[in-house]
């Protein structure tokens, strides 16, 4: 294999796998050996499943070879977040509550199965994918590959250092309050969170029936488009995915953002980013303004309260869903335990008040931002990526505060449903990685791709891999 496994995207991959100049036996061969030498290291996967990987591998190159061949992702490698289902193996959840092998595969791996990828196994989370810092006490930590001393974001965690240090070329996580876009953004990938439904839910693990959406992580915003056009769609065995058409996410990508108008989010809760994130993303306004497109600042309304009603609307539903496990006290952290404590403190009333409010909320902000621009520019963080000394302290008000930092960017669009992208823009001047985010209104995601990926084209930020 000429071209280093570091500089594989799953595009390039799609296009060399379908022209014969590579195997994906080789790809896998790769990234297996290069598994082997980071693991220890690094901590991202639960499991690895070589042999199965190798044929999938050799199957898929056969039905190439036999022209045959299913789409950009066929004879890919991926791996995913240990929270869907494949049949007969079991699901932790990053949790060791678990043994029993899973009865059928969940729609989102199915889908990528019948694409034709490659599964090399799966991937670190926090337990019971709660918090969000990729401290896990049952599996580990799992480590910043740019600098250890840091947190990695979560509660994906997993998916995005695996993809950064090029264990995977693509991966699934699940986005309930920023659980896809955090760990893009302090691991340096692109990461996707979808409108709410437009991926099924089907054999994956939940937390909240409201705000639970699955997305892809991987290097480029191209390569989320090719998994996407995978996993998107409506499935009759969930009930919350939508019967709305799939487009061709990847068609006619271009450099070019004439006519494109983007909203820079100002006001609460966009207001006071850290000095050391702030010029990262003026020199990203200047690119998307030498890209041709139309840069104004813009208000946006609904958002503080929709990080305030996205707590109350997750919470009950966490201590409902989780009830039967939390009574498992010995066998799960403190930390995951005082879920259960806040979401009894949550009034029904106040509860029925979010559901209710949703789609006002969610219309206001629809009307006030994407009547007047194509797409909403936030920041990815509130700040730097902070030390695992931070999260880990006994402080628990600091803790809070810096959670609640990070997140007042993050988690209004989980509440309004709406699909939002993290974009590695550089680097902080601690060497860690950070993004700014796109927005857009429901099913907006080829806008999204479309604009990120202009971005890419003229900036090199995605392509960073940390020295390991």
């Amino acid at each position: 294999m000429d071209t280093p496994i570091t500089e594989w995207t799953i595009a390039m991959a799609g296009i060399a796998l379908r022209q014969g100049t590579i195997t994906s036996r080789e790809l896998t061969e790769a990234l297996l050996e290069r598994i082997a030498a980071l693991q220890p290291q690094l901590n991202c996967y639960i499991s690895v499943e070589g042999e199965r990987a190798l044929e999938m591998a050799d199957a898929a190159d056969t039905e190439i070879a036999a022209g045959r061949w299913r789409g950009p992702l066929h004879g890919v490698p991926m791996a995913h977040k240990d929270a869907f289902d494949r049949e007969g193996h079991v699901t932790t959840v990053g949790t060791r509550l678990f043994n029993e092998p899973a009865a059928v595969t969940s729609t989102a791996l199915q889908s990528l199965d019948d694409a034709g990828a490659v599964n090399l196994g799966a991937l670190h989370m926090d337990e019971l994918a709660a918090h969000g810092y990729g401290q896990n006490r049952n599996f580990g930590i799992c480590l910043n590959p740019w600098n250890a001393d840091h947190v990695i974001g979560g509660s994906s965690g997993g998916s995005g250092v695996a993809v950064v240090s090029r264990m995977a070329l693509g991966a699934l996580g699940g986005d309930t309050g920023g659980s896809v876009r955090i760990p893009a953004a302090m691991c340096g990938v692109t990461g996707l969170k979808p409108t709410l439904g437009r991926i099924s839910l089907h054999g994956a693990a939940r937390r909240s029936w409201s705000t639970d959406c699955p997305g892809p992580l991987a290097q480029t915003a191209e390569d989320c488009g090719l998994m996407m056009q995978a996993v998107a769609g409506f499935d009759p065995a969930d009930p919350i995915t939508r019967d709305v058409a799939v487009p061709d996410y990847t068609a006619d990508l271009t450099p070019d953002l004439q006519g494109v108008h983007i909203g820079i989010g100002v006001g609460p809760p966009f207001d006071d980013i850290h000095a050391d994130v702030a010029p990262l993303h003026a020199d990203a306004i200047a690119v998307f303004r030498d890209l041709g497109a139309t840069v104004t600042e813009i208000e946006v309304p609904g958002a503080a309260l929709a990080n305030d009603l996205q707590q109350t609307l997750i919470k009950p539903e966490i201590t409902m869903m989780m009830r039967d496990l939390l009574q498992r006290t010995s066998d799960i952290s403190p930390e995951v335990l005082g879920t259960q404590d806040e979401g009894n403190m949550v009034p029904a009333t106040r509860y029925l008040e979010a559901k209710a409010l949703r789609g006002p909320v969610l219309e206001e902000h629809v009307r006030g931002v994407y009547g007047k621009v194509d797409v909403l520019f936030t920041a990815g963080l509130g700040g730097p990526v902070p030390t695992v000394e931070e999260m880990s302290s006994s402080d628990v008000a600091a803790i809070s505060a810096r959670y609640r930092n990070d997140l007042r960017v993050i988690r209004f669009v989980n509440y309004l449903g709406t699909p939002a992208m993290s974009v590695p823009c550089g680097f902080t001047p601690d060497g860690l990685p950070n993004s700014f985010q796109l927005h857009g209104p429901p099913f907006a995601e080829k806008r999204l791709i479309e604009v990120a990926h202009a971005y890419q084209l003229a900036t090199n930020w995605h392509t960073r891999i940390p020295l390991l």
